[in-house]
C-alpha cells in the first residue's frame, strides 16, 4: 500500500482477505497495532514493546469477525507509545498526517487508524478508546468514531492499558458503514428504543472554546427533529472538574500494574510526556484508588439515573479543533485538561459514545458527540446517520 500519510506501522506489511461475501465484501481495513494479527508482532508505539515481544500465533477475535463479514485486512497503523497519549505525536515513529486539518495533529492514541480513513486509504480502521482514543481523533480528523459500551465487545487479542477502561472502538467515514460494522461486532445486536429526550449538559458545552460552541449548538438544538425533549441540565452540580481526578488516579493505577513486570524487566526507553506519566503512575496508592473507586461509583449511578432507555445526551466532543503539531507538551496541557474532562464522563460511566462530523471552525473538522445509557449504542449508531443527513442538508448554513 502507498502510505502517504505515514499512517502505517514499517515493521509489518500484511494483507489478509476476508470472504468474497458478507456485509463487508469489498472492504478494506486496518487496525491499531495494538492488535495481534498472526504471523506479526504488535508494537503498541513503542520499539522496545517490539523488540521484547513474540510474533503472534493467532489474530484478535476481532479481525476473525470483520475477516467472516468480507472486510480485508490491509495493515497496522501508528499509536501513540502504549497508547497513553492523546495526541498522536510519536516521538519514535513520528505523526501521521490529518488530511482533513493540515498541520494539525490528528489525535491520539488511535492516530494511524483515524488518519487512514480519513485518508481514504481504507475503508474502516480498528482503534482502542480508553479515555478519548478514538472519539477525539475523530473529530479531529472528520471522521465516525465510536467508543461502546465497555465490555460489550470482548478485548481478547490486544494489549490492555488500563483494563476498567479500555473498549474496542471503530472508525469510518460512513455512516451506515458504522451501523453495519456494530453488526458484525456486537453478538447481543438489538434494534434501538425510540429517542424520546436529548439531555444537553451545560457545564459540560462550558468546557468548550466559544467557537466550538456557536458551531455545535445549533445542530444541539435540531435534535428536537428526532426527539420531543431537549432539555438542558448540570451534569455535574458540584463542577464537572470533581470527575477527573477520579479517571486519573484509577487508570494510572490500572496501567502501572498491568505494565509493571515489563517495564522492570526490559527497562524501556519513552518518549517526554510518556516518561513522565510512567514515573508517576508508579506512584499511586491503593488508598487513593479505592477512594477512586467509590467516586467512580456514584458517577456510574449518576449516568445510568438520566440515561434512561431513549435518552441521549449531546455534547462537543473535544474542547477545540486539532491543535498545531509540535507544540511544546505544557502549551497542550490546559487543553488536554479540558478534553479529558469531558471525554472522560463516559469512560468513567463505562458508557457508549459516538462523534459525528458536523461541522467545521477555521476551516478545520468539529465534532458532535451523543452518550447513551449501558448497551445504547444501537440507538448512537441509529441517530449518526440521521443527523447526518440533516447536517448536510438543513443545517450546513447555520455553520458559517
Amino acid at each position: 500500500m502507498a502510505d502517504r500519510l505515514g499512517a502505517f506501522v514499517d515493521h509489518c506489511d500484511i494483507r489478509i482477505e476476508g470472504r468474497a461475501s458478507g456485509p463487508l465484501a469489498g472492504t478494506e481495513f486496518a487496525v491499531k497495532d495494538l492488535y495481534h494479527v498472526v504471523g506479526t508482532k504488535a508494537g503498541c508505539g513503542n520499539p522496545d514493546w517490539l523488540a521484547s515481544h513474540d510474533v503472534d500465533d493467532e489474530s484478535a477475535p476481532v479481525i476473525g469477525k470483520l475477516l467472516a463479514a468480507g472486510a480485508t485486512l490491509v495493515g497496522k497503523t501508528h499509536t501513540d507509545e502504549i497508547a497513553y497519549s492523546m495526541n498522536g505525536e510519536n516521538h519514535f515513529y513520528g505523526t501521521p498526517e490529518n488530511v482533513n486539518a493540515p498541520g494539525r495533529i490528528p489525535g491520539g492514541s488511535s492516530s494511524g487508524s483515524a488518519a487512514a480513513v480519513a485518508g481514504d486509504l481504507c475503508d474502516f480502521s480498528l482503534g482502542t478508546d480508553t479515555g478519548g482514543s478514538v472519539r477525539v481523533p475523530a473529530s479531529y480528523c472528520g471522521i465516525y468514531g465510536i467508543r461502546p459500551t465497555h465490555d460489550r465487545i470482548p478485548l481478547q487479542g490486544l494489549m490492555a492499558l488500563a483494563s476498567s477502561f479500555d473498549t474496542i472502538g471503530w472508525f469510518s467515514r460512513d455512516p451506515a458503514q458504522m451501523k453495519v460494522i456494530g453488526k458484525t461486532l456486537f453478538d447481543d445486536w438489538a434494534e434501538p428504543p425510540a429517542l424520546q429526550q436529548t439531555l444537553v449538559p451545560v457545564d459540560v458545552w462550558e468546557l468548550a472554546d466559544p467557537e466550538i460552541r456557536d458551531a455545535l449548538r445549533p445542530i444541539a438544538e435540531r435534535m428536537r427533529m428526532f426527539a420531543p425533549i431537549v432539555h438542558e441540565i448540570t451534569l455535574v452540580p458540584d463542577g464537572i472538574e470533581t470527575w477527573f481526578p477520579h479517571f486519573r488516579v484509577i487508570q494510572g493505577w490500572e496501567i502501572w500494574r498491568q505494565h509493571k513486570e515489563w517495564v522492570e524487566n526490559v527497562n524501556p526507553t519513552f518518549g517526554p510526556g510518556i516518561a513522565e506519566r510512567m514515573q508517576w503512575v508508579r506512584t499511586i496508592t491503593d488508598a487513593e484508588k479505592a477512594e477512586a473507586d467509590q467516586g467512580r461509583s456514584n458517577i456510574i449511578e449518576r449516568l445510568s439515573t438520566i440515561l434512561q432507555p431513549g435518552t441521549l445526551m449531546a455534547l462537543p466532543t473535544a474542547p477545540g479543533i486539532a491543535p498545531l503539531r509540535g507544540q511544546p507538551a505544557e502549551n497542550l496541557e490546559s487543553f488536554r485538561y479540558r478534553c479529558l474532562q469531558m471525554t472522560g464522563i463516559a469512560s468513567l460511566g463505562k458508557v457508549p459514545q459516538i462523534n459525528i462530523p458536523v461541522g467545521q471552525v477555521d476551516g478545520c473538522p468539529v465534532g458532535l458527540s451523543l452518550i447513551a445509557g449501558p448497551g445504547g449504542d444501537e440507538l448512537l449508531l441509529e441517530l449518526a446517520g440521521k443527523i447526518a443527513g440533516v447536517s448536510v442538508k438543513g443545517l450546513a448554513p447555520l455553520l458559517h
